[in-house]
């Protein structure tokens, strides 16, 4: 239906999970047509770093691992509103629900350092309340909520591990059931009168205390740090660490959890310490100091800091600095949100595996329902500088002008058709359909690489002018390649500048492998799981076996496994790519996997090593790979060097976060920004950072949704 007004026209500069979510936004019915929207993608395919393509055998091939966390309450909305909308409209598509395309994967694990090798703790977590994406009801996202279930949380884990005490120690009274806020203090100091918690049953009592002062909540217990509920906090606090003394060399199920008692005891420290509940900057108070040195700080243990549950946190966000795995680091108030949301706020399942590819499952869904509410996509359009309007005194500068490369033509000045069906799942390819592009022989015998950075070259440009093409602009690419395409901005704003300085990015690896026998039988004593903190250079690996059914094998495939972590810049070669230095990088990647699998994989399927190398010939190799012996059967799977600026993961590192401009701050008169470098409210490189993002560059531009209707946006 439309308004019977002259549309405002839209160019959005990228197709990921931010520009899309942007688009899929100013297109509802409730707009009534008032924004005629137009995405500008460089290549044959949406996604950005999320972008995945079906390779031979119709295999899933990805620019590493994607996971969806149950917390991602805005990510999985728009999800299920997209393939509610797809449905009506497109029912053969066989992912007819968002349950058909998101399984739950209630299955993690962290690697820990043990005597000659890896131990892995396995955790299964049971299902949260509801699903992600339900509405909500009340607020848990505040600092106060977080701390209430960080104490009950640690009441739980002392009482499982007083249960596991081979030689429980009884004490000379119990914790009376406190009364009130002076009913609470005086049973605090009657159990802390000889100082210190020193039995097993004085630990209990000490965690029902805690309990009580959670379900109490007296606000100047969480906001000075000479309260009881401090004093407690800190003789707990003695005594793990005593526990985790005696573990050193015993139960390591049993030292874990004490591990995790001292980092949470830790966090409640810090946070009555730095006054967190009563901050109004909330976690951000403390984002100028890295997680691990702001919680030593408030007294955790090398040894829990350490622990494989840290490390893996960080293998989770690629928290090293210029991919160093030698300088972890994260911003901690960063880490804490998301830390907290992670464990507390999820529903339904702590992660989900997606059922296909990321751009089958997502972006898929979402181009076929923006197309049929008329969105245009103009694919194969590089940017390569955004032009702003000359200076005039008492206006806010805009953008004028929009310059592209055109990569490639479409025969017949036809819309380029994107997606090929697989098994009924609509799907991107690896490549281009050249056969639909102008001269495409002659492009693909080239070796056109439309995605990269080092392309330079195009077939024609287009320049769009504003008030003529355009009258808003999303601009919705990754902050790494901004220094390239967008130099005025940056040169007229000086926070512009030291966003693009100080908001850090990092090239990541990965490699996937199709083996000839399950990881059961391949040693893996476990469920299907993802797996953080584990050797380098591939810190994380997670089973993805359930994707076999939706490719297309000739030769039996048993499971599937996929690898990644970051990967280090060479150095003064990271900023600007080439395409020498991308195939030297490449080849780093291959070299460190085939070193990986011959001395790490054996730590996790004892199976897959015989004589002391890997057993090459699990390898699923297709016809082609048939002939090929040892080690060069590898060249057949699938491996990625990560390193165009627009690839490249987007870090949280101390003192940067302050940095980061919102959506809402439209300095440019008519343009805004979309992505998960912005200031987003959750202002980490994930998915539902994005989605937050794209809804806020919604709100610039028409003032919907409301604020209030982003999950967690007004989080502390």
């Amino acid at each position: 239906m439309s308004s019977g007004r002259e549309p405002i026209r839209v160019a959005i500069v990228g197709g990921g999970c931010a520009a899309l979510t942007t688009a899929f936004e100013l297109t509802k019915p409730e707009h009534q047509g008032r924004y005629e929207v137009t995405v500008y993608q460089m290549g044959w395919r949406l996604g950005g770093k999320g972008a995945s393509g079906r390779g031979p055998h119709h295999r899933v091939e990805e620019h590493g691992l994607h996971l969806w966390m149950g917390f991602y309450e805005n990510a999985f909305r728009l999800m299920r509103q997209a393939y509610e909308e797809r449905n009506l409209a497109l029912p053969h598509c066989r992912f007819a629900s968002w349950r058909d395309a998101f399984k739950p994967a209630p299955d993690v694990g962290v690697a820990d350092r043990a005597a000659g090798g890896w131990d892995f703790w396995m955790a299964h977590f049971p299902p949260g309340a509801g699903e992600p994406g339900d509405p909500t009801s009340g607020n848990p996202f505040t600092v106060t909520a977080y701390l209430r279930q960080s104490i009950i949380l640690i009441g739980e884990l002392l009482r499982s591990a007083g249960a596991s005490d081979p030689k429980p120690q009884s004490s000379e009274g119990g914790a009376a059931n406190a009364s009130g806020a002076e009913g609470l203090a005086a049973a605090v100091a009657a159990l802390l009168r000889y100082g210190q918690l020193a039995t097993t049953t004085a630990i209990l009592e000490g965690a029902d205390l805690l309990r009580q002062a959670a379900e109490m909540f007296v606000p100047q217990f969480f906001s000075t740090v000479t309260s009881p509920l401090t004093q407690l906090i800190d003789a707990l606090s003695v005594a793990s660490r005593q526990q985790l003394a005696m573990l050193v060399e015993g139960n390591r199920d049993l030292r874990r959890v004490w591990q995790v008692i001292d980092l949470i005891l830790a966090i409640l420290r810090g946070s009555i310490r730095f006054g967190l509940a009563v901050d109004p900057r909330g976690f951000d108070a403390i984002n100028d100091y890295d997680w691990r040195e702001w919680l030593r700080m408030n007294g955790a243990s090398e040894q829990s800091l350490d622990s494989g549950f840290m490390r893996g946190i960080y293998d989770l966000v690629f928290a090293f600095e210029e991919g160093d795995v030698t300088r972890p680091r994260l911003a901690a108030g960063v880490a804490m949100r998301g830390a907290m949301r992670m464990f507390f706020t999820y529903r339904g399942s702590l992660f989900y595996r997606m059922s296909a590819g990321m751009g089958d499952v997502v972006f898929a869904p979402l181009y076929q329902v923006l197309k049929q509410r008329g969105v245009q996509f103009k694919f194969f359009h590089r940017l390569r500088n955004v032009g702003l309007s000359a200076a005039q005194p008492g206006e806010a500068p805009y953008v004028q002008t929009l310059q592209f490369d055109i990569q490639a033509r479409v025969k017949g000045g036809a819309e380029y058709q994107p997606l090929v069906d697989v098994h009924g799942v609509p799907s991107w390819p690896s490549q281009p359909d050249y056969t639909q592009l102008a001269n495409g022989a002659a492009l693909k015998r080239d070796g056109r690489s439309f995605e990269a950075a080092w392309e330079e070259r195009h077939v024609g440009s287009q320049t769009l002018a504003v008030s003529k093409d355009f009258d808003l602009v999303v601009l919705g690419i990754s902050i790494g390649a901004l220094p390239s395409v967008a130099r005025e901005l940056i040169e007229h704003d000086p926070r512009w500048r030291e966003m693009t300085r100080q908001v850090t990015t990092v090239a990541t690896q990965c490699f996937q492998l199709w083996l000839k026998e399950s990881t059961a039988e391949l040693g893996w004593p476990h469920p299907p799981a993802n797996v953080s903190g584990f050797v380098e250079p591939f810190d994380t690996w997670a089973d993805m076996s359930h994707l076999v059914p939706e490719e297309s094998w000739k030769e039996p495939v048993r499971s599937i496994a996929y690898f990644c972590s970051a990967l280090p810049d060479a150095p003064g070669k990271g900023a600007e790519p080439t395409d020498a230095y991308h195939r030297e990088q490449r080849q780093v990647v291959r070299e460190n996997a085939i070193r990986f699998l011959d001395t790490d994989a054996g730590s996790l399927w004892p199976g897959s090593v015989r004589g002391g190398t890997f057993r090459w010939d699990l390898l699923a190799t297709g016809d082609g790979g048939k002939a090929l012996k040892g080690e060069q059967r590898f060249d057949t799977q699938h491996w990625a060097a990560n390193l165009n600026p627009t690839d490249r993961y987007v870090q949280s590192l101390p003192g940067s976060v302050a940095h980061r401009i919102s959506p809402l701050d439209m300095s440019f008169d008519n343009l805004t920004i979309a992505g998960d470098w912005t200031a987003s409210g959750l202002d980490s490189g994930c998915i539902e950072s994005a989605v937050m993002s794209g809804l806020l560059a919604a709100h610039a531009l028409c003032g919907r949704p409301a604020l209030s209707d982003i999950i967690g946006y007004d989080h502390p």
